[in-house]
């Protein structure tokens, strides 16, 4: 079984190529232990400090000296759009306040596929579609990168560490 104790920076990472490949949905790349199978059918445990995300594109590597490249599996998601910026963000706003995780694209936002949210937010007027794609949803304003953290996409990095900021009592 191939160990996984790291996640490299895009900095560490740029150069390698992946020798294997690790292939989640989203509430998968939230844990940080745990026991899966590469897409070569391996066994793989992940041993993740507590609080990383896995964002697709992410570069890790094993004990064994491998590079194992995330996947974003591809889920049941709802496709977002309202009529205008107003109630886009009016939805966006009920979400958080659910504090549902949302992917926020250019005139849209995803949500993993939820009946009772999608009522609500056709209530809302919005126009939701059903598709199955990868899920990669905003990090949380607590992210790694402090207030607001990086998108995925900007350079600097991506992810986040969720709860970073909770103490336990």
């Amino acid at each position: 079984m191939i160990e996984i104790k790291t996640k490299l920076t895009a900095g560490e990472a740029c150069g390698h190529a992946a020798q294997a490949q690790l292939k989640l949905p989203f509430d998968l790349r939230q844990k940080s232990r745990l026991r899966t199978r590469l897409t070569n059918s391996e066994e793989a445990w992940l041993l993740l400090p507590r609080g990383d995300i896995l964002r697709g594109g992410d570069m890790l590597l094993a004990t064994d000296g491998r590079y194992v490249e995330v996947v974003s599996e591809p889920e049941d998601v709802l496709h977002i759009t309202c009529a205008n910026a107003t109630e886009l963000a009016r939805a966006a706003y009920h979400l958080g306040n659910r504090h549902v995780s949302v992917q926020v694209g250019e005139g849209f936002l995803r949500i993993a596929a939820d009946h009772v949210l999608a009522d609500m937010l056709e209530g809302l007027g919005a126009t939701l579609m059903p598709m199955h794609v990868p899920f990669e949803p905003e990090a949380g304003a607590y992210g790694a990168h402090g207030a607001g953290g990086h998108h995925h996409s900007e350079p600097g990095g991506h992810g986040g560490r969720i709860h970073e900021y909770v103490k336990n009592v």
